[in-house]
């Protein structure tokens, strides 16, 4: 008998047909790294996946952030005798308190001498016999006791949830304009759980944004690399092009022509860096620059596919998930950043192409680019 940490996979892995290898496999590597430093084993079981280490505690820790996985369990492993199965299904409903139970089994080994239902029975039957006081009820049970029949039997009652998505790494890379704010960060964890890749890019506009500025948005990208294992920051110093902006632009075009340098910068840093995509964490309506006719001019200076997985998310939604993901806290902090500053009274919600265009004609595009691609600064 002994304790082993079973790993549950998303079920959607299992619908990848004739490409269910390559994510499986994909997941065991993420799996792999993410427990560099820790002593264990997998043990495989009848296409289970389970770990074997003393660190249990450390190890759940780590897996449950492993996109890809959907819950965890600490299961006790006995033999596929069904005395044995009777011992230590008593023994753990004896350390629970509850007052109504349903035995779920799944039997994988058909050589074992009952099916499932029959094993389901008579364990709760003998689980009534020693404690006379609880109740079954198939229906809505307090607890649910496991039993899963394989070469050895696993028997657990809690499922430590985890994050689910797509194993990390299997869907393409994307490169996220990371703010200091709120929703950035939400956006860029969402494609990160859909197998994507990411890299971030961050506008710095020193001496007007301070050097605590950068670190929130540094500590952004970390809370993100807890997630993904690995991820790059690129800061854009974006000074120059903000002042050249509201220099020689009208005032209430500042926001369009920031955002489409942004854009500029974004895909021609993932161009350069072989990255696939840019995202934003742009939601409908939200301010100005995210009405539909921002987003059009905005889009129009993009050179590959941009992806905005809040666009019809509501702000406490977002929110929300910023708090289950731990970067509400860290994004709340009072540091402006790029999009703060320089901020025209009346901006423009519903900017003209033809107009946008027409003042970024007083402005050198290119070398503006090229200057901020330059001077870039990379933390990984």
């Amino acid at each position: 008998m002994k304790r082993l940490l079973l790993v549950k996979f998303a079920a959607e892995i299992f619908l990848k047909g004739l490409n269910k290898g390559k994510f499986e496999k994909k997941l065991m590597d993420n799996i792999k790294a993410s427990l560099i430093g820790v002593q264990y084993e997998f043990e495989i079981d009848y296409g289970r996946c389970f770990i074997s280490t003393e660190d249990i505690d450390e190890t759940v820790k780590r897996v449950k952030k492993i996109f890809g996985v959907s819950g965890l369990c600490i299961v006790t492993q006995v033999e596929s005798d069904f005395e044995e199965i009777k011992l230590e299904a008593i023994r753990q409903l004896e350390e629970k308190k509850f007052s109504t139970f349903k035995v779920e089994t799944k039997r994988a080994v058909k050589t074992f001498p009952m099916d499932s239902m029959e094993v389901s029975r008579k364990l709760g039957g003998l689980i009534l016999d020693a404690m006379p006081e609880k109740k079954v009820d198939v229906i809505a049970p307090e607890l649910k006791l496991y039993v899963e029949i394989r070469t050895k039997t696993y028997i657990y009652s809690d499922i430590i949830k985890a994050i689910g998505g797509l194993p990390y790494g299997m869907n393409g890379s994307t490169m996220l304009m990371l703010s200091g704010g709120i929703d950035s960060p939400v956006a860029g964890y969402l494609m990160a759980r859909r197998g994507v890749e990411l890299s971030c890019v961050y506008y710095h506009s020193h001496p007007y944004t301070s050097e605590r500025a950068k670190d929130k948005v540094k500590t952004l990208a970390d809370i993100l690399r807890s997630y993904t294992g690995k991820l790059k920051l690129y800061v854009v110093p974006f000074t120059h092009i903000q002042m050249e902006i509201v220099e020689k632009c009208r005032e209430d075009e500042i926001t369009i022509l920031m955002r489409r340098f942004m854009m500029r910068v974004a895909c021609t840093l993932a161009e350069k860096n072989g990255i696939q995509s840019v995202t934003t964490g742009e939601s409908m309506g939200q301010v100005a620059s995210q009405t539909m006719e921002s987003i059009v001019v905005t889009d129009i200076v993009s050179t590959m596919p941009c992806f905005r997985p809040l666009i019809s998310t509501d702000k406490i939604d977002i929110m929300d998930i910023a708090r289950e993901i731990d970067t509400y806290e860290t994004s709340i902090l009072p540091y402006e950043d790029c999009c703060t500053i320089f901020v025209a009274k009346h901006p423009k919600t519903k900017p003209r192409l033809k107009d946008i265009e027409f003042s970024e004609e007083k402005l050198e595009v290119d070398m503006l680019v090229k200057e901020a691609i330059d001077g870039i600064e990379v933390y990984c």
